[in-house]
């Protein structure tokens, strides 16, 4: 979702007076919600099943009745090839999937390997045919606008923890999607208490989604038992919004976290960024912003199984991820800080 915002900026600026809508399932809906550069956002409901194709068809009435012009599909999925095609506009661009590129009118073709080229960049062929020059990265950073209800509601937090803007706020989100981006919670540990150790005013906020909650306790807990009389120094705020999420990190100082939703949504802020990369590469899902904003990247390095599909660990170990020493997070995190602290 936020590596399509780049592109909806170039459509906007392609097409000034044009009618723009995003269709979103509710879940991400917040990534787009107060993007300046739509003029719609369509929410769509995420039933599973009879009831789920029954809404679908509904909402492809719903399409094909605005009369919409172009329809551009930057998900692939089935779902979505299939909203494309109900929408009925003449022209649909989508790329070339077998057994569904009959539902577009315009197919780009997409490797098949995950190669070393950004997202950003393979989705930028969905519009490249409208006559949209080649991406830039500061013309067209991805983007995520700040909710001020949110914002509230983060500063209210802050505030409650003891937190104040004289502290260097480290957001660290310790869990990820699946197992192949999970760094373990013993590194985590060792990363927080490190951070925590090296510089009295710094203020470690641990965030993690709402599956690996356990997790970011164990975190917090193995931390400040390490930190003794400054325990206190590890923050946590509970469970946040993606709203609220961005809304912190116009506070942070720094960002850590592994390539998952909360690092892509923190790369739409200007906060430094130390990304971890394991089965993905940063070549590929790295922060795509002003590349006068500060990124790290501590990469698994070279192995034969990278990058992977992320469906089976042929080594089964994770290697990839797991290997990388808590001590080059801390040097990457230590050097993104220096000049701030």
């Amino acid at each position: 979702m936020v590596f399509t915002t780049p592109a909806v900026h170039a459509l906007r600026r392609r097409f000034p007076g044009a009618h723009l809508a995003y269709i979103v399932e509710p879940a991400a809906a917040p990534v787009v919600i107060n993007n300046p550069h739509l003029d719609d956002v369509i929410i769509a409901p995420g039933a599973r099943g009879v009831r789920g194709l029954l809404g679908d068809l509904a909402l492809g009435r719903r399409l094909r009745a605005a009369r919409y012009d172009l329809a551009i599909d930057f998900h692939g999925g089935p779902r979505a090839s299939l909203l494309t095609w109900l929408s009925g506009a003449p022209v649909r661009i989508g790329y070339e999937v077998v057994g569904r590129s009959w539902l577009y009118t315009r197919r780009i073709a997409r490797p098949r390997e995950l190669g070393r080229r950004h997202s950003v960049e393979n989705q930028w062929d969905l519009i490249e045919p409208l006559g949209i020059a080649p991406p830039d990265r500061s013309a067209d950073p991805m983007e995520m606008a700040a909710d001020p209800r949110a914002g509230a509601a983060v500063a209210e937090r802050l505030a409650r923890a003891g937190v104040t803007a004289a502290d260097a706020l480290v957001v660290i989100h310790v869990s990820a999607g699946n197992p192949f981006r999970r760094w373990p919670s013993a590194h985590f540990v060792d990363l927080v208490s490190e951070l925590a150790a090296g510089d009295p005013r710094r203020r470690i906020l641990i965030t993690s989604g709402p599956s690996e909650r356990d997790s970011a306790g164990r975190v917090i807990d193995g931390a400040r038992a390490r930190l003794g009389d400054n325990a206190r120094q590890v923050v946590s705020c509970g469970e946040l919004s993606l709203a609220e999420l961005r809304a912190l990190l116009d506070h942070a100082a720094l960002y850590i976290g592994g390539d998952s939703g909360p690092l892509h949504v923190a790369a739409t802020t200007r906060v430094p960024i130390v990304g971890l990369y394991g089965p993905t590469l940063p070549a590929r899902s790295a922060p795509w912003r002003d590349e006068g904003c500060v990124t790290e990247s501590v990469d698994a390095g070279e192995l034969p199984c990278r990058p992977c599909d992320q469906r089976v660990c042929v080594p089964g170990d994770f290697r990839c991820l797991t290997s990388i020493p808590p001590a080059q997070v801390v040097a990457a995190a230590i050097r993104v800080l220096r000049p701030r602290t």
